[in-house]
């Protein structure tokens, strides 16, 4: 029992009750046995006390190492997640109880705590905006931020890692303008495509996606696919404006056409100028608004089936007046005209139909522009033509005035026919030099063009040919003439020493000369009239040409 007391260092307060315990039994007469077992009791009560206490300090020191063994681990993680192993500083263990160590840890692991939180704040708004902007790319035009959940990996908080996630945020943020300045373009285009067609680009831009139309308020879907129907939608309208702008050129050039062919005034073109206009503009040119409207068109559309009607019945008119130009050249020149069955033959197939009417009068301006060319280089041979002709007429009158028995006698006029004859004389012996100068010119003209120069449907060169040698068989009988008229006036003038008569000898002389001047003429007449008349049956002359040895068969047979 002593040693009970002085191993366990009870106290007086326990001495005082085991003393008390002790009189009680002295006066209660308790055995020792009994008191042994109670005191055996007592003291295994004891121990029993002191074991559970001792465990409830060994299991809070060894909820204290756990505690700063979690903390610790937290630390290091926090520093390892944060990228920042050297802040803040980690605390010292040498010579500290675990409750010291404990309360040291807790400051520094509260400030990670707060930097961690704050870098979870950072991430998470960062992967928020990243997933919005995806959304957005992507196609959904309304995105909820409290409806999605952002998962941040805490076991990477490191500034590299929010570093990349920024950069991400930018490329997403330079990809969306990207997409929305694309889209802003593809919606401008589509405004200027349909202002030019007259067609409402609203109805256009809300089928492709409501969010385009700024009327419903919400952001614009800017996805891949939009993108590819707003690219589909300009595509689709500038295949219908260069539709539309060819067909106002085919409009255009049939109008054109049309306005040439009939000679339309320029107060009747001038509504349709804006359809000419485009005549010369490519697709890419066209901005200006209204300029390919339908109504345009179908304005453009009615004039042309209007004057496409009125075609036929005014191309008569038109081959008409074309027609007579051509003659009016030809007729002017002496050149060929085309026969007027062939011309009756092509106004009836332009009543039925038969012939493509802008062909044609492009065939009658080929014609007429050739036949002015040919009129043009005929102009010195036909003038020199008509030069020989005044004087052929001098020529006859010339004649005419020589047979004239009372040319010499005094009348009125006569003076003047005396003055003409002069002049007949001086112009008719220039006849020669202009025949020469007409068949050298001739020749030059055949050989350049390769051609035959017709006058009148009459080789020019044949007629001057005949010309000379007629003119050579004239001056041969007025040689013989002549001959006969000295013959004449030495026999009379033998007649006069036998036969004292001069007054009756000169007037027979004087007949006799007028008679062999009627011979001479007479003669000149009749082989004119055979060379006319071989002409004729040889085909190469018409009873309607001008020709000069008509009019000289004529005038002699006058």
């Amino acid at each position: 029992m002593g040693s009970f007391q002085t191993s366990n260092g009870l106290d007086t307060s326990c001495g005082y009750l085991l003393q008390e315990l002790q009189m009680i039994w002295d006066e209660v007469g308790e055995d020792e046995f009994e008191r042994e077992k109670a005191l055996l009791d007592l003291e295994e009560e004891c121990l029993e006390v002191y074991r559970r206490k001792v465990d409830r300090a060994n299991m809070s020191r060894a909820r204290l190492h756990q505690e700063l063994a979690e903390s610790e681990a937290e630390f290091t993680h926090l520093l390892l997640s944060l990228g920042e192993p050297s802040l803040p500083a980690r605390p010292e263990k040498t010579g500290r109880t675990l409750k010291e160590q404990l309360d040291s840890m807790s400051p520094a692991l509260q400030e990670m705590r707060l930097r961690k939180e704050e870098r979870v704040n950072e991430f998470r708004a960062v992967q928020g905006q990243i997933q919005k902007i995806s959304a957005q790319v992507a196609g959904q035009s309304e995105y909820d931020d409290s409806s999605t959940k952002i998962i941040v990996n805490e076991n990477d908080l490191s500034l590299k890692k929010l570093e990349e996630y920024k950069t991400e945020l930018q490329r997403l943020h330079n990809e969306k303008n990207d997409r929305l300045q694309r889209v802003e373009k593809y919606i401008s285009t589509i405004h200027d495509l349909s202002a030019i067609l007259g067609i409402e680009s609203s109805m256009i831009i809300t089928k492709v996606h409501p969010s385009l139309n700024e009327l419903y308020g919400i952001s614009k879907n800017i996805s891949d696919s939009i993108l590819a129907k707003l690219n589909s939608t300009v595509e689709s309208l500038e295949d219908e404006k260069q539709q539309r702008l060819e067909k106002l050129h085919h409009l255009g050039k049939s109008l054109k056409n049309l306005w040439n062919l009939m000679n339309t005034p320029f107060e009747d073109r001038q509504p349709f100028s804006h359809v000419t206009n485009l005549l010369s503009i490519s697709s890419t040119e066209v901005s200006y608004p209204g300029s390919l409207t339908i109504n345009k068109i179908q304005q453009a559309d009615a004039e042309f089936k209007r004057l496409d009607q009125l075609k036929a019945s005014k191309m008569k008119e038109l081959f008409l007046k074309k027609q007579n130009e051509l003659e009016e050249i030809c007729n002017k020149s002496h050149m060929y005209i085309p026969s007027r069955s062939e011309m009756e033959n092509i106004i009836n197939l332009i009543k039925s139909g038969g012939i493509d009417h802008a062909n044609l009068l492009m065939t009658m301006d080929g014609q007429i522009s050739r036949a002015k060319e040919e009129a043009s280089s005929r102009q010195t041979i036909m003038e020199k033509v008509e030069r020989l002709m005044l004087a052929r007429d001098e020529e006859r009158w010339l004649e005419e005035y020589s047979m004239d028995e009372n040319r010499y006698s005094v009348s009125r006029g006569a003076h003047k026919n005396l003055r003409r004859a002069e002049r007949a004389r001086v112009t008719v012996n220039k006849i020669p030099a202009v025949v020469e100068t007409l068949i050298a010119k001739t020749k030059s003209w055949e050989e350049e063009r390769k051609k035959v120069f017709l006058y009148d449907e009459v080789p020019l060169l044949a007629m001057l040919e005949e010309y000379n040698m007629l003119r050579q068989e004239k001056e041969d009988e007025k040689l013989r003439q002549r001959k006969k008229k000295v013959q004449s006036q030495v026999i009379t003038e033998q007649d006069s020493f036998s036969i004292s008569r001069p007054t009756t000898s000169s007037r027979h002389i004087s007949s006799r000369s007028l008679n062999g001047g009627f011979s001479n003429a007479t003669t000149i007449n009749r082989r004119l009239s055979l060379g006319i008349e071989k002409l004729e049956s040889n085909g190469k002359i018409s009873t309607t040409h001008d020709i000069s040895f008509i009019r000289k068969g004529r005038a002699v047979q006058g």
